[in-house]
């Protein structure tokens, strides 16, 4: 029984603060910090954000950062660049998600995905896998109980999901449909 009532405990007490510091937590935990956080409005979202990642050891943990990920961009509630990356010189460019993520269902399977060499090669392939076009849209979802702003992607099979956490952070889950465990990160405005 103590065990148990730890573990409740432990769910109770941890916070988005303490689980940014301890650097690492469990899927459980930062469910129960994703709930425990407020919804947000589209309009909230709306503009430039930058994107870290909020590891649970998940098979994307680290994946984006290693790909020089920058964040997101919500133009309008009708015009979201859900993939903003920072190119070998500097400048930040918008990702086709059909191009960028066709591995997303093979992670488990190839880790090499997730290397540092993938990475590189990543960053001479950015000005191929570019485009201008938007390729996403804010909307209102429920998700867990809550309805709050959902990142839903044009072409592909995924959700991103936002809580607040201060007026300048969000706590993100990206909801793939047929991966086991919901992937988390963090967007903070990019000022």
């Amino acid at each position: 029984m103590g065990a148990s009532t730890n573990a409740t405990q432990g769910l109770q007490e941890i916070s988005f603060a303490a689980a940014q510091a301890q650097g690492k937590v469990t899927c459980e935990d930062a469910l129960a910090i994703f709930d425990a956080l407020e919804p947000v409005e589209t309009d909230f979202m709306l503009g430039a954000w930058k994107g870290e990642g909020f590891e649970t050891g998940h098979p994307m943990d680290g994946m984006l950062e290693r790909c020089h990920w920058h964040g997101k961009r919500f133009e309008t509630t009708e015009h979201v660049h859900p993939l903003v990356f920072r190119k070998r010189d500097g400048a930040l460019s918008s990702v086709r998600p059909l191009l960028a993520m066709p591995g997303l269902g093979v992670l488990d399977k190839l880790p090499i995905l997730k290397s540092e060499a993938a990475g590189s090669v990543f960053q001479v392939l950015i000005p191929l896998l570019s485009g201008s076009k938007s390729a996403a849209r804010l909307r209102m979802t429920t998700y867990r109980g809550k309805p709050t702003a959902t990142m839903v992607y044009d072409n592909l099979p995924i959700n991103d999901v936002f809580r607040k956490v201060d007026d300048d952070t969000v706590l993100g889950i990206m909801d793939l449909k047929g991966m086991k465990t919901p992937f988390f990160f963090v967007l903070r405005r990019d000022k």
